[in-house]
């Protein structure tokens, strides 16, 4: 790619910085890969059971497991497949599974190396740290490309299937922002920010989009792609309703970003737990995204360039509401209120300030949240002072970021850290 005026500083040195960055990191890949121990199991795993004896057999429609699990006697459901998409608040319920795992000492399948299963390629059960045939795991909730035919061998009979989807047009905002200096294609684009480049781009997005360059699939049908289908395939293919059918048979639920709280008491009725266990602080979020940037033309754009998605979250935006019908939908509003309160009530406890800090301002490393290269724009927190002994453990936990949160559970995030370490060196 040429480098050009007024990008050319800055393609050149990200270029620059690419090229010494994997120099280095193949050298320690090669140099780790002759003075380590081979990977033993995390340790944060119970001993290997069977993944085919089960109570419950698995039905070819989840709609069927669904109903069997909310109408059985009520015990806790602790085999889980989460698929952590991007930008949808998924790290949020990340940490919500890491406590509940981590409180009754489940197995997790951890990405081997690294805090994603080698994402964007499809997940391989080889990703999987310490992997065997004959090992079965409680939870997997790494970010991965779906493939189920790999994912079903590695978990019970009787695991829940869950995903969270997200408004496309807004998703598609997010991860334009998020992603845009590792997506060289927007490079290019005219405009003196992100929201002018983002403007620019939906209002002729085939002037500039190439489905193969480097990481262009965070700018196209985002959700698809992380479902593990084709992200390019035309809305209108009958193959796109065949997709919708499969999804319906794989997931037993599906929550959406912006029914948040309603989404997590869906998962907690599911899945049999107590009101605390979904209790959470929001992760992840960025600086100065308290709201879409933008108008309804190019929301509706930006819904269009993402037709698949839209397709997608439609579709489960609908069966969704029947799920809520399905709980009571006064139940749900009492209930929504009754989680509000006892997460407002943890702020309190918990948070210093009351509320997210910028990242220069967060006092403890084991706190401080990943940041996009060349960005230091992820939001964070302060643990508070003097929290009683009752939640002191409880408040830190719902503070600590992803990698930090892994590293407890026992992951080895060797490559994750070196990286971390490469990109301190060249302040990235």
């Amino acid at each position: 790619m040429m480098c050009i005026k007024p990008q050319g500083k800055l393609c050149r040195s990200i270029w620059k910085g690419l090229v010494l960055g994997t120099l280095l990191t193949s050298f320690l890949i090669l140099l780790y890969s002759y003075t380590m121990p081979p990977l033993t199991l995390s340790s944060t795993g119970n001993p290997v059971f069977d993944c085919f004896s089960s109570s419950i057999q698995e039905s070819s429609n989840p709609a069927k497991n669904s109903s069997l699990l909310f109408t059985q006697s009520c015990r806790p459901r602790q085999n889980l497949m989460f698929l952590k998409t991007h930008k949808t608040g998924s790290s949020t319920i990340l940490n919500i599974l890491f406590r509940y795992g981590q409180k009754h000492h489940l197995r997790f399948a951890f990405p081997r190396g690294r805090n994603d299963f080698e994402y964007p390629s499809y997940f391989q059960r080889s990703q999987v740290e310490g992997y065997r045939p004959d090992i079965c795991y409680n939870i997997i909730c790494n970010h991965m490309r779906y493939q189920h035919s790999e994912i079903r061998p590695l978990l019970p009979q009787d695991a829940v299937f869950v995903t969270v989807l997200r408004d496309p047009a807004l998703l598609f905002e997010s991860s334009f922002q998020y992603f845009a200096r590792v997506v060289p294609l927007t490079w290019t684009i005219p405009g003196s920010g992100s929201k002018q480049k983002m403007d620019t781009f939906l209002q002729s997005p085939l002037s500039y989009y190439d489905s193969s360059g480097y990481n262009a699939h965070y700018l196209h049908n985002l959700m698809m792609f992380d479902l593990g289908y084709d992200n390019e395939l035309d809305a209108k293919n009958p193959k796109v309703k065949l997709i919708l059918k499969e999804l319906d048979e794989r997931f037993h639920l599906v929550m959406l970003m912006e029914y948040f709280d309603e989404s997590l008491l869906l998962l907690k009725d599911l899945l049999c737990w107590e009101m605390e266990d979904v209790f959470y602080f929001k992760l992840n979020a960025r600086k100065n995204t308290y709201g879409s940037r933008l108008g309804p033309e190019m929301h509706l754009m930006a819904q269009n360039w993402n037709a698949l998605d839209t397709l997608i979250y439609n579709h489960f935006n609908s069966t969704f509401w029947k799920k809520v019908e399905e709980y009571g939908v006064e139940r749900m509003k009492q209930d929504v209120l009754h989680l509000q309160r006892k997460n407002e009530l943890l702020i309190q406890e918990c948070i210093a300030g009351g509320g997210p800090v910028d990242a220069n301002k967060i006092k403890e490393s084991g706190l401080q949240p990943w940041q996009p290269i060349g960005e230091n724009v992820i939001l964070g927190y302060n643990l508070k002072k003097n929290i009683s002994k009752q939640h002191r453990q409880l408040c830190r936990n719902m503070l600590t970021p992803e990698i930090q949160y892994m590293s407890q559970l026992g992951a080895d995030l060797w490559l994750t850290q070196l990286w971390a370490s490469i990109r301190a060196f060249f302040k990235w």
